[in-house]
Parts: C-alpha cells; sequence; structure tokens
C-alpha cells in the first residue's frame, strides 16, 4: 500500500500528468457549466470557482518550471517563467478575492474593485515574460519606433472597439462617456497588453516559438473575455459561471502549459546575441509599416462613419494621438532614409576606391554571373579593358573543366543563407592572349546601391604560386636523376590501383628490380658514372613498358614497376624477362668504357586483402631471392620466401644473445692417416644449440658474417679449440688442431696478435695449429692477403687451403703462398669411383700437391670404394662420415683410445 502511494506522489509531481488532471477538471467544469450557467445556484457557485482553480494551477506550473530552469542553468527561460508566474499569481489572487466578493456580497462592485486591481496588476509581468524571451534591439531609436507602432496599432484597434461596441452602448444607456478611462480600463489595458505581447512574439527565437504562441493565445483569450466582461457589466447582465469563466478558465488552463512546451533542451544562447539577424525580428521590423498603414485607415473609415453625428471625444482623442505618432514616425522614417541613402553613397564611393587600390581583381556580378563592375586591376592581370567585359556573364571566361565546380561552390554558398560570411574559389580564367591563368577568389555576398542582391569577387592571379607548387609536387614525388617516379610516388599509385575494383588475380602486379655488380661500377668508374648508367638504364625500363604501367626508382639501384590491367600471369612473366633482358643484353656506355650488366627481378601479385605495403614487401622479397640465388634471374613470390625472411631476422637478433650467453659448442672431426687409419688430427667445427635445437652452420655463418659477428665468434672457436687438443697433446695424443678461418677474421685488426695470444694462453705449440682458408680469399687485395698469412706462417703455424679446385687460386698463387697443405673439395671426392671426369680431376690435384711438396686431404669420404682409390692416387689423409663424423671432446677421447693401427688390407671405420 505504501509504495503504491509513493508511486502516486511521484506521478503527480509531474507536470504534464497534473495538468492532465487539471484538463479534466476543466471538462467537468465546462460540462457543469454549459448545463446550467446560473440558473442553478449550486451548479454556479461551482462553476464560478473553476477559474480560481485553473489561475492556481498556471501560478504552480510556471513558478515550478521557472525554478527548474534555474537549476539547469536556463536563466532567460527562468526568469520568463517567473514573470508568467507572477502574472498567473496575481490573476489567482484576484479570481479569489472576486470569489470571495460574490460569497459575501452577492454582486460584485463597479466599475472597479480590489479583484480587478490585481487582475490588472498581472499584466505588466505578463509582458515582461513575452520580453524575456524575445531578442530585442539594442538602440533607442529602435525602441523609440517600436513603441510609436505599438501604440498606433493599439489605438487603431481601441477605435474600432469604440465606434462598434462602447459607443453605442453609452448611447443606449443614456450616459456620458466622460468616465470611460474608468469604465473601460480592461479594454484600454488589454488592447495596449495584446498589441505589445503581439510585437514581442514575432521577435521570439524559433524554439519558443511555440509556448510563446500558446501564451499569446492566453492572453487574447483573457483580453476577450475582459472585453465581454466589461459590456456585460455595464448593461449590469454577468453572472458568474457563464461562457466567460470558460474563457478565463481554458486561457489560464493554456498558459499553465506555456513552460512545457519549449522545443528542445539547449540554450540558444549564440541565437540571442544578435537579434538584428534574426528571420524572426526582421519579420517584426517588416509587419510594421503595413500594420501602420491598416491603422490608419481604419482610423479614417471610423471617422467617417461617425462625422455625420456630433463629434466624439473619445474618438477624436484617439485620431489626434495617432496623427501624432505617424508624423514623429514619418520624421524618423525621413531622417533614416537621408542617413541611409548618406551611406549608401559613402560606401559606394569608399567600395570603388578600396578597389581601385587594392591589388586584387575586384568584381560585381548577378547573381546569374553577369559582370556589373570591374576594378582596373583586371586590365593590369589579365590585359582585359572593364569596359569589353562589363555585361558578359562568367561563362565565357572560366575553363569550360573548371566551370561546373565553381557553380556548384557558388550556388552551394547561396543555399546557406547568411551563415556563410565567403566562400573561396579556384579556377583558370581565360586571359586577352588567350592563355589560362589561376586565380583564387573570395567570394561574398553583395547588395548594390540600388538594393539589387549580387557576388562580389575579390581574386588574385596565382598562376606563378600554381606553377611552382607543380614543380615542387613533381620534385617530391619524382627523381631527380632518372626523372622516374620516385619511392614516395609509387607507394601512394600502388595504394591507388589496388582501391580499385579488379577483374582478376593477375590484374595487377608489382616487379622488383636490381641491377647486380652496380656496386663495382661505382667503385670503378666513379659514382658520376654510376648515375649516368642508371639514368640509361632508366629510359631503357620506360620504353619496355606500356602507358599504364608505373615505373619508379626505388632507390640506388633499384627499380620497380607496376603493371596494370595484363589480365594474365603469364602476360606479366613475359614482361618481366624482357626486361631483365632490356637491362642485359646490351651494354652500358659510360666514360669510354663498355659495362654489362645483368639484373634480378621479383614479380608479385595482387591478393584479395594484401596491402600496397604487403604487395611491395613480397615483389622486393622475391627479387632479394633471385640475387641470392646468383643474380640474372626472375623469381616468382611464393609465401616460403616471407617466412624465410622471418626466420632469417628472428635469427640474426638471436645470434647476438648466442655469443653472450655461450650457447655455442665446438665439436671436432677426426684427420686420418689413409694409410694407416690413425687420426693425425681434429678440424674444430663450431655448432649452435638454439635451446635444444641444433642450428645448421650454413644457416647462421652467413648471417655472422654480416652482423660483424664472425671475428669475435671465430676467435672463441680458436681459444677454446686450442685448449682442447693442448689438453689431449698433454695426455700423449699427439694430434693436430685445423681450424677454418673467414676473410673478415683475417683482415681484422690485431687478428695475428689474437692467433698468437690463443697459443701462449693454451700452450699448444704453433706447429700443432693449421689454419684453414678458403680460396676466395685470394679475390680481393691479394698481396695483403698474402703478407697477413705470411705473418700467421711466421708464428710457426700451418697454413692450409679449404675446398681446393673450386674457386680462383691459381698456380701463381700456390707458388706466392706459404701453403703447407691442401683440401680437396667434397664435390670432387663424391665423384671418385663413379665419375671418369671427376676422379681424373682428383687424381691431378693429389699428384700437384705432392709435386708442389704439400700434404693432400680428402674431405667428405663417404664409400669404401673411394677410399680405396684415394689410397691408390696417393693421398695422403682423408676426412669424412665413413672415416668419423663431428663430435664432441668426450667421443674423440673414444676415438683416439682406438686409435692403433689395423692388420694390412683392413680399415676400420672409425665412426659407428
Amino acid at each position: 500500500m505504501t509504495s503504491l502511494m509513493d508511486g502516486l506522489t511521484r506521478r503527480l509531481r509531474e507536470p504534464r500528468v497534473s495538468l492532465g488532471l487539471v484538463a479534466l477538471l476543466g471538462v467537468l467544469y465546462g460540462l457543469a457549466a454549459l448545463f446550467d450557467w446560473g440558473g442553478d445556484s449550486a451548479t454556479a457557485g461551482v462553476a464560478g470557482w473553476g477559474a480560481i482553480l485553473a489561475s492556481g494551477t498556471a501560478a504552480v506550473s510556471l513558478l515550478y518550471a521557472a525554478r527548474r530552469a534555474r537549476r539547469q542553468g536556463d536563466e532567460r527561460r527562468g526568469r520568463a517563467w517567473f514573470s508568467f508566474g507572477l502574472a498567473a499569481t496575481a490573476w489567482w489572487v484576484g479570481e479569489l478575492v472576486h470569489g470571495v466578493l460574490l460569497l459575501f456580497m452577492g454582486r460584485e462592485g463597479f466599475p472597479l474593485t480590489l479583484a480587478d486591481m490585481f487582475s490588472l496588476v498581472a499584466l505588466p509581468p505578463l509582458v515582461a515574460g513575452f520580453a524575456l524571451l524575445a531578442r530585442l534591439p539594442r538602440d533607442t531609436r529602435s525602441w523609440l519606433r517600436g513603441g510609436l507602432d505599438v501604440w498606433v496599432c493599439a489605438a487603431s484597434v481601441f477605435a474600432v472597439a469604440w465606434v462598434v461596441l462602447f459607443a453605442p452602448l453609452y448611447r443606449a444607456l443614456g450616459q456620458s462617456p466622460g468616465g470611460f478611462l474608468v469604465d473601460l480600463t480592461y479594454p484600454i489595458v488589454d488592447v495596449i497588453t495584446v498589441c505589445l505581447a503581439g510585437a514581442f512574439l514575432l521577435a521570439v527565437s524559433p524554439r519558443d516559438r511555440r509556448s510563446a504562441a500558446v501564451a499569446y493565445l492566453a492572453v487574447v483569450g483573457v483580453a476577450a473575455a475582459d472585453f465581454a466582461y466589461t459590456v456585460l457589466r455595464l448593461r449590469g447582465a454577468f453572472l458568474s459561471g457563464g461562457p466567460v469563466d470558460i474563457v478565463w478558465f481554458v486561457s489560464y488552463l493554456l498558459l499553465a502549459a506555456v513552460p512545457w512546451l519549449v522545443a528542445g533542451t539547449a540554450t540558444s544562447r549564440a541565437a540571442d546575441a544578435e537579434p538584428a539577424r534574426d528571420p524572426a525580428y526582421r519579420r517584426w521590423v517588416t509587419l510594421v509599416p503595413p500594420a501602420v498603414s491598416v491603422a490608419v485607415i481604419v482610423i479614417l473609415v471610423v471617422a467617417a462613419l461617425a462625422a455625420p453625428r456630433a463629434a466624439d471625444p473619445v474618438l477624436s482623442l484617439l485620431a489626434g494621438s495617432v496623427g501624432v505618432a505617424l508624423l514623429v514616425r514619418l520624421a524618423g522614417v525621413r531622417t533614416e532614409n537621408f542617413a541611409l541613402r548618406s551611406s549608401l553613397a559613402s560606401e559606394e564611393h569608399r567600395f570603388q576606391s578600396l578597389a581601385e587600390s587594392i591589388g586584387d581583381a575586384v568584381m560585381v556580378c548577378d547573381l546569374e554571373g553577369r559582370v556589373r563592375y570591374l576594378s582596373q586591376a583586371v586590365e593590369q592581370m589579365y590585359g582585359c579593358p572593364p569596359g569589353q567585359l562589363i555585361g558578359r556573364t562568367l561563362d565565357d571566361y572560366v575553363h569550360p573543366e573548371d566551370l561546373p565546380r565553381v557553380r556548384t561552390t557558388v550556388r552551394g554558398f547561396l543555399a546557406e543563407g547568411p551563415a556563410d560570411d565567403s566562400v573561396r574559389v579556384r579556377c583558370r580564367v581565360r586571359g586577352s592572349d588567350g592563355t589560362w591563368r589561376h586565380i583564387e577568389a573570395m567570394v561574398t555576398r553583395h547588395v548594390g546601391p540600388d538594393g539589387t542582391h549580387g557576388l562580389l569577387f575579390a581574386a588574385r592571379d596565382v598562376t606563378e604560386q600554381v606553377a611552382l607548387q607543380d614543380q615542387l609536387t613533381h620534385l617530391t614525388f619524382h627523381d631527380g636523376l632518372t626523372g622516374l617516379p620516385n619511392r614516395a610516388y609509387f607507394e601512394e599509385r600502388t595504394r591507388e590501383v589496388l582501391a580499385r575494383p579488379r577483374r582478376g588475380a593477375a590484374d595487377v602486379a608489382v616487379l622488383f628490380l636490381d641491377l647486380d655488380g652496380f656496386t663495382a661500377v661505382n667503385d670503378s668508374v666513379g659514382h658520376a658514372g654510376g648515375d649516368l648508367l642508371l639514368a640509361q638504364a632508366a629510359r631503357r625500363l620506360r620504353v619496355g613498358v606500356q602507358a599504364d604501367d608505373t615505373v619508379a626508382r626505388f632507390g640506388a639501384d633499384e627499380f620497380a614497376v607496376l603493371v596494370e590491367r595484363r589480365g594474365e600471369a603469364q602476360a606479366v612473366v613475359d614482361l618481366a624477362e624482357r626486361l631483365v633482358g632490356t637491362l642485359s643484353d646490351e651494354p652500358y656506355h659510360v666514360a669510354g668504357r663498355e659495362i654489362v650488366l645483368t639484373a634480378s627481378v621479383g614479380v608479385a601479385f595482387a591478393e584479395e586483402n594484401l596491402g600496397a605495403t604487403d604487395l611491395l614487401r613480397n615483389a622486393d622479397l622475391a627479387r632479394a631471392t633471385a640475387k641470392d640465388l646468383g643474380g640474372g634471374r626472375l623469381e616468382i613470390f611464393a609465401r616460403h620466401m616471407h617466412a624465410e625472411v622471418v626466420h632469417r631476422l628472428e635469427l640474426r637478433t638471436d645470434l647476438r644473445r648466442a655469443l653472450e650467453e655461450k650457447q655455442f659448442a665446438v665439436e671436432y672431426q677426426p684427420v686420418v692417416d689413409l694409410h694407416t687409419s690413425r687420426v693425425t688430427g681434429v678440424e674444430a667445427l663450431v655448432r649452435w644449440w638454439r635451446g635444444s635445437v641444433l642450428v645448421p652452420p650454413e644457416d647462421f655463418i652467413a648471417p655472422a658474417e654480416e652482423l660483424g659477428l664472425m671475428v669475435p665468434l671465430g676467435q672463441w672457436v680458436l681459444g677454446e679449440a686450442c685448449r682442447q687438443v693442448a689438453h689431449w697433446r698433454a695426455s700423449s695424443w699427439e694430434i693436430g688442431l685445423s681450424v677454418n678461418l673467414s676473410v673478415k677474421q683475417i683482415i681484422a685488426p690485431h687478428f695475428i696478435e689474437s692467433v698468437a695470444e690463443a697459443l701462449d694462453g693454451s700452450g699448444l705449440p704453433p706447429s700443432a695449429l693449421t689454419l684453414e682458408v678458403t680460396e676466395e680469399v685470394l679475390v680481393d687485395d691479394v698481396g695483403n692477403t698474402i703478407e697477413r698469412l705470411s705473418e700467421l706462417r711466421k708464428l710457426g703455424v700451418r697454413l692450409a687451403i679449404d675446398d681446393f679446385g673450386t674457386g680462383y687460386a691459381s698456380l701463381a698463387y700456390l707458388r706466392q703462398l706459404p701453403v703447407d697443405i691442401i683440401k680437396i673439395d667434397p664435390s670432387f671426392v663424391s665423384g671418385v669411383g663413379r665419375d671418369e671426369n671427376l676422379t681424373l680431376l682428383t687424381r691431378t690435384i693429389v699428384q700437384l700437391g705432392r709435386q708442389l711438396g704439400l700434404t693432400v686431404v680428402a674431405e667428405g669420404i663417404e664409400r669404401p670404394e673411394q677410399l680405396e682409390l684415394l689410397r691408390e692416387m696417393g693421398c695422403a689423409r682423408g676426412q669424412g662420415y665413413l672415416v668419423a663424423r663431428p663430435m664432441a671432446a668426450r667421443g674423440v677421447e673414444s676415438v683416439l683410445r682406438t686409435s692403433v693401427s689395423p692388420p694390412a688390407g683392413f680399415t676400420l671405420p672409425l665412426s659407428g
């Protein structure tokens, strides 16, 4: 029960619910009055108190709305609702006094009672409420002009009411109208109130107009009821609870609903700031002259109707006051017109002076685009005298491609109304010499001295600015050396092409091209010669593609081609192969020399949901793969390429950490005497355990070289191996040690010292250490390499050429190098016994080594027949999986313990 009462209370607190209940009571009230207004004293008594209830409801509703609006920060509406609430409160008090007088006196006093005083006091705050909702002018002259117009309208309305209602009524009653100011207080004040409220209503903001219109309807209803009330009281026929009370009752209820009819909740302060720009205010000012004219006509007609009778002092007073008001108004209008004409003339002169003084070309045209005025700057800027252009349309001068855009912009600007002050337009116009000039114009609305509306253009020539901007754009997106688009342009173009619908998977493709060996060109003929070669390559590429394709220089000696609308993948591949030939078939002529280069090309095709960045990356990966495979070839992107690149990147990242955390290990592969099977030495091989996974050497040696880790890694391997072999030699196992060297190790500073330090630190005799180098170390800077190796030889260490027969060594180098050992490459040994040519080459190398006094070691022995043939050839030593696999130090020690000479004709492999 308690929750039910609480819910009912909350619902009754809602203003709309309360107003609905009051409206229901109003319906009951109206029905009671219609069945019998005054015939039954009880019914008349109930009906007579309806106005009290309605006016009280209006007071409560308005005062509550005022408090609520102020809490929400809406001070303006809060004050307006409070003013309306004061008016409703005064009416409520008046109705209450009126009811008490009827209850105790049985009739009303006349002409004015205490209740009438309260009702009249309600009108000033009522008008103030309309004024608070309106957006009013700020100057005194406008207030004076508005006051005169309101008075003329009010006097005219009262004149009509006087002639039609009150004058005949006074004559019928046989009374003199001398005291009409007291008798007709209600009509006089009501007419003035209605006219004032109407003037303010026209200046109310659009969002408040609905609630203000309902309030004005309530005022008109109260005024109409007051007129009827006055006439009935003069006749002595007024009865409480009649139709007049119904009109009052409905009017009060309308006033109670006013604050709940506001459109929206936000306060429009920006619109309130400038009332003169509001359409409602302009309507008010526009409607005043017709209203004044109507009022004058009404007074003339009334005066003509009253002329046959005796002079009416009331009508004469009204006509005189209206006449004075009109004279004052007319004088004000003449003054304003004179000031306006002077201002327009001054503004026109100032406008022309300003237009001639500024550097911009100023033009005024009508809304159809016909030129009405041009400043002299037009002739200086475009070579056309202004007189030749006036009267013609802009369509004759604006570039046809720009004309639709200019029309759309200007029409949109005009459609926006006064909210936009100006709009910027860029277009091309034709000069007197027929060339097209770029202009930038600010377009504003213009009203001429004759009041015609048009457009004002303030234009400046930006042809040079546009040309400079185009040049900067070209430099930004093109390569200065070749004239081709650059990387930024190519990437943006690729994004644009991929954003368009495509017909098939091969409709868009990217080719990445790279000149093989270009670095050597720069080193041999200089960078200027290299630039000349790149320019020749760019011209070849530009000729080799279609007009729809985009060729760009991506950087250094890299080029890219965006292929569009080929339709089939084979057509793209054919194009890539032709471009390889285009770049490679003919030599380049640089500095009087002919240079032949090959090209590596990578091709990647667009795929669904594949972005431009990924497509370019795929093409670059394919190009890198082609280059890694030797260059001079074409590769098409496959997904495993990306996985391999990611794997290499992760490998490079882990390599540094592996060296710091000592994840590397050294394994040893025994080298045996092929005739005795005795272990004579071991070759140190580095291994990387990446967690629990063994990474093959071929996967990490090259990245270590690129990262510069080969020198510290090689130094570590050398130190570890020297210590281990020194330990074995201390255990009476007389074996030697072989360690591989890279080019970077040999040319590294202090390398000789680091080898000596490893020997001294381990106690290994220099003669027990063999350092192996590949033939590639002899390609670059042979003299320096031989000098370094000779210094190593002076330490007492032995030198070996690894993988002999596959590189660039020659007999001359062998005679210069202080080499002790040559190791035959496994590719030759693998063919021994199977391939006559490889067998012959192997035999030749063995004989050559023996004749030069070098020890020959065969690598990669995996089959017994290989071993027998190598023995028969006279090869001294060998290593391979048949002999022994690479193993840890403990495994080598086991082999060393069992390394004994076998019976004649019997060879026991050392590895299981």
